[in-house]
């Protein structure tokens, strides 16, 4: 993985690098063969494509003297805020949590098997033996061993919980009761509060060099390509202006 994201940023400093050099040889043809076209040609491709280089290059760092620079982790905080902005005012609306509770498959795609397989339920099974051992039962069954004699029933009684909860969690009622629940004014402010304070814990774990990283593995994907073009279009421009002036 390392090794494919160096081989692209070799790429992305090849594009800039040969844009550059091949600008920079034009300026020096010009000036070496006197001639006014190929020398403005290279000169405004060569500024197209350093400005361009230097203008992502101050995004992410702090240039000394030039305002503005720097601007990805000046702007930290902000960029935070927004995005919990944007989350929350934007996806985890009421209408968008009521929209997608009210979709034909929104809560059935809720696989609660997964927890309910975690669950310990060796209590229930105590309590359920406590219960049996405190009622009218409690002393026919200390006749055939006491409680001990409803041992070999414990694994069985987990696994058919197991799956009754399973089938009562998979139903159509269950569904609707939930989102019957989970509608409710209270309840749905409360959740919202939850996803806001998880949207925020995870924001908190950034840091501002992880910000910087993260906007620039994305524009510096194309960083040589707007070398590239920069140079291009600057190249044209010095060839109209050559052209105008002669």
């Amino acid at each position: 993985m390392h090794l494919i994201d160096a081989t692209l940023g070799d790429t992305r400093l090849n594009k800039s690098l040969v844009t550059n050099l091949l600008a920079a040889a034009l300026v020096v043809a010009g000036y070496l063969m006197q001639s006014a076209i190929v020398l403005n040609v290279g000169l405004f491709a060569l500024s197209g494509a350093i400005t361009n280089w230097v203008a992502v290059y101050m995004l992410f760092e702090k240039v000394p003297g030039l305002y503005g620079s720097g601007v990805v982790p000046s702007r930290f905080e902000e960029f935070k805020a927004g995005i919990a902005h944007l989350m929350m005012k934007q996806f985890f609306t009421t209408e968008n949590i009521d929209r997608f509770l009210s979709e034909k498959e929104g809560l059935s795609k809720i696989d609660l098997a997964p927890v309910i397989e975690k669950i310990d339920l060796a209590p229930s099974f105590d309590a359920l033996i406590s219960t049996v051992a405190q009622s009218s039962f409690g002393g026919m069954l200390s006749m055939f061993g006491g409680t001990d004699a409803l041992l070999p029933l414990k694994e069985p009684f987990i696994v058919k919980m197991k799956t009754s909860l399973v089938e009562m969690a998979q139903s159509d009622a269950f569904h609707e009761l939930l989102k019957q629940e989970i509608e409710q004014p209270n309840v749905m402010a409360d959740l919202q509060t939850k996803i806001a304070n998880i949207v925020e814990q995870r924001l908190n774990e950034l840091t501002p060099q992880m910000v910087k990283q993260i906007v620039q593995d994305m524009i510096q994907t194309h960083l040589g390509w707007l070398v590239i073009w920069g140079g291009v279009f600057g190249g044209l421009i010095g060839l109209v202006a050559a052209l105008i002036q002669g």
